[in-house]
């Protein structure tokens, strides 16, 4: 707050001086000067046309001279009436407005800011303030939906307001009497199952079902192929995932950031189909039914640690901004073998990642050496990396390992 303060004074001195100095210096002349020099002048003229009488004989020479002493007088005499105007003391008016004009801007600046602006803006409590009134607003909505539950508009922004604030229980139970009013409209229940996903961590079981039904009503549907392809990557359905990825594909701009997004993803769903037809991926899928061994059944899978987020990138992250960490394999595809989801708010905050929590049982955390831990504040909630989130990463570590640290300190380019 002082610090808004002292920029403020800055920039009232900074408008002060570039008003007053100019009426300052711009002061005019006396008058008094502009006065000698016109009475000299008209002096040289009456004596010229006293000399011209004289030679032409209108003049005798005692006339002449008596009438040159006579003009000589009185120009002394003006003259030294305006010296007396010259040493006055009288302040000149332009100077007189330069210092009004110094007192009154900053009170008229300081009285205007105190009538229309909000003294409070920048203290610690605004950002309370600011949440009260989110919080007046989805109370406002939340009396509209009891008023009209079969108003679909105001349900479907009730339960997108649900999502946004991470209420994500909430919001499904919204899409659900909304898809009993509006049946025919495939973004509800896409909407429907990334809530339902988002609230369970998965997009597997019933929130592909909703996804499916979403496909029935537009089988082009755009967010929906994408769903889709992500929860075929979860159940190791790579084949599914290239099939609606690669549809997806065709119907976006090639100079997109989207496009280069999905096409990478389709990229990553063609690399595990290859690695499964190969036989690559046959050891972990006959490994599905059976007791884990080895390091996983040592516990030795698992990779817990803190995230934190750096001061530099705080600025750039907002409450509600979504935070994945993943393990990734150094090497090979950049499928997630492990993820967890949270929220900027939680920050900082202790992880572990294990087996349990693979996207697909054909990648898990126990079929690698050596992981990386990524982790990425999405602004957008997806998983896949966009210009404008904030990521941090860890070094390859070996499974088991325990009290890592990953600071989240850099800007995706």
């Amino acid at each position: 707050m002082t610090l808004f303060w002292i920029i403020c004074a800055a920039l009232l001195i900074v408008a002060i001086l570039f008003v007053a100095v100019p009426l300052w210096r711009g002061t005019s002349k006396s008058n008094a000067v502009v006065r000698d020099a016109a009475n000299l002048e008209i002096l040289r003229d009456q004596i010229t046309e006293m000399d011209n009488d004289l030679k032409n004989g209108l003049l005798t020479p005692e006339l002449h001279e008596q009438g040159k002493r006579e003009l000589q007088a009185r120009l002394l005499e003006e003259v030294g009436d305006t010296g007396g105007t010259e040493v006055s003391n009288q302040p000149h008016p332009l100077k007189i407005t330069a210092v009004v004009l110094a007192v009154l801007l900053p009170l008229a600046s300081v009285g205007l800011y105190l009538k229309l602006g909000n003294i409070k803006a920048l203290s610690p409590a605004q950002a309370a303030v600011g949440m009260a009134h989110n919080q007046d607003e989805l109370k406002a909505l939340e009396d509209k939906v009891a008023k009209n539950p079969g108003d679909p508009e105001v349900l479907v922004v009730l339960a997108r307001s649900y999502v946004e604030l991470g209420r994500f229980a909430d919001a499904v139970g919204m899409y659900e009497r909304l898809t009993k009013i509006i049946t025919d409209e495939p973004i509800v229940w896409t909407e429907y199952a990334d809530a339902l996903g988002s609230m369970h961590g998965s997009l597997r079981g019933e929130p592909t079902k909703l996804l499916e039904r979403a496909l029935a009503l537009d089988p082009n549907h755009a967010r929906t192929l994408a769903m889709l392809g992500s929860a075929a990557m979860e159940r190791g359905d790579f084949a599914v995932a290239v099939t609606h990825w690669d549809k997806l594909l065709k119907q976006l701009p090639p100079e997109g950031e989207d496009f280069r997004m999905v096409n990478e993803a389709l990229d990553q769903a063609k690399q595990m189909v290859s690695h499964s037809k190969s036989g690559k991926l046959a050891p972990a899928l006959e490994q599905i039914n059976k007791p884990a061994q080895s390091a996983a059944a040592a516990g030795k899978e698992r990779i817990s640690g803190t995230v934190t987020l750096s001061e530099a990138m705080k600025s750039k992250a907002d409450p509600n901004d979504t935070v994945f960490v993943l393990a990734r394999a150094p090497q090979g595809p950049k499928m997630p073998l492990a993820v967890i989801r949270k929220q900027v708010r939680d920050l900082p905050f202790s992880f572990a990642l294990d087996d349990s929590m693979a996207m697909s049982a054909a990648t898990k955390m126990s079929n690698f050496d050596k992981v990386v831990v990524i982790v990425r504040v999405s602004k957008s909630g997806n998983a896949m990396p966009q210009s404008g989130d904030l990521q941090g990463m860890s070094k390859p570590l070996a499974l088991g390992s325990t009290g890592i640290k990953v600071d989240i300190d850099q800007l995706v380019p």
